[in-house]
């Protein structure tokens, strides 16, 4: 208990550092730190992660790991998520912003991120300004990382260290699968369900545009009358293009902006095996034997066949 109180106030400290430092609440309420106060667990029974509820675009991923790993070995999980770098995505404040990314994995119950002095040199450059964290004290198989620039990393290492079957009985030498999401730009839903200003906004009633009035901060208010007489106000954050205009006729939910979004979520999964380092000592002592059968075989058959051929001679 006590800590998942340590827990959660580095958590609320993360939460004030992040205002402080000139991020809107809005803006922040789709990084990882909210969604792990929000999902005990970010994969549901369907496979879905989390990110997913908030990053409704698909975007591919791709999935780099070794096929099989030793016990105690330290070993990378790189997941790469490749975008257009010369788009731009909307802050929270209207204006034009390099895309933002952040990742997610999913590992078997065992495997831990490894400590600083077990990660190699090359690794600790690539991630210079990454910071990994685990999901939470209960699922420390499971690691989180992001928002981070966009333009200079794009490849997400997370340097893991493999359990050993010898000191934890619960684990075995088995196919284990394990799963990854990355998401590219902020999200267009908040963990509250609210929409965030990388929507279209379509309008509220069938009408016509009467009126088109743009604030001080950007935001455009849109008058749309129906044959009514009903006149309903609505309002487009700013940063956004309209594509209507004044005594444009819409239909309801159509669309008024252009739609903002250039980025997206992806998940991937995949398999890796803990191997038995015994199994590989006598995978390699069968194929040793294997071989030496072979040349003997060999060597008896070309000794067969100088006897014969004497045998013909005499």
């Amino acid at each position: 208990m006590a800590t998942n109180k340590f827990f959660k106030s580095i958590l609320f400290a993360s939460t004030i550092a992040v205002n402080v430092f000139g991020f809107s609440v809005h803006d922040s309420l789709a990084y990882p730190v909210f969604a792990q106060q929000s999902y005990s667990n970010p994969r549901a029974a369907n496979g879905k992660l989390a990110c997913a509820n908030c990053h409704l675009n698909q975007k591919a991923i791709e999935i780099e790991a070794p096929q099989a790993v030793l016990p105690n070995s330290v070993f990378e999980v790189e997941i790469k998520l490749p975008y257009d770098t010369s788009k731009q995505q909307i802050g929270a404040n209207g204006k034009k912003a390099d895309l933002n990314v952040g990742g997610i994995l999913i590992l078997p119950k065992g495997f831990k991120l490894a400590s600083k002095n077990q990660i190699s040199a090359e690794v600790k450059a690539k991630n210079k300004g990454v910071f990994i964290s685990p999901y939470s004290t209960e699922l420390d198989n499971i690691f989180v990382v992001g928002p981070i620039a966009g333009k200079t990393h794009q490849e997400l290492i997370f340097p893991v260290v493999a359990p050993d079957p010898e000191k934890n009985s619960e684990i075995k030498y088995l196919t284990y699968p394990f799963y990854a999401g990355g998401n590219r730009g902020r999200g267009q839903v908040y963990p509250t369900g609210e929409k965030s200003n990388i929507n279209t906004f379509g309008a509220t009633q069938a009408g016509q545009i009467t009126e088109i009035t743009t604030s001080e901060k950007g935001e455009s208010t849109v008058i749309i009358v129906n044959s009514n007489g009903n006149k309903t106000s609505q309002i487009v954050p700013a940063g956004l293009n309209l594509i209507v205009k004044t005594g444009d006729i819409v239909q309801t939910d159509q669309a008024l902006n252009i739609d903002p979004n250039v980025g997206g979520f992806g998940q991937e999964e995949s398999e890796i095996v803990l191997q038995n380092p015994i199994r590989i000592v006598g995978y390699l002592a069968f194929c040793f034997f294997a071989l030496l059968t072979q040349i003997l075989l060999v060597l008896k058959k070309k000794q067969f066949e100088k006897v014969q051929a004497a045998e013909l001679n005499f």
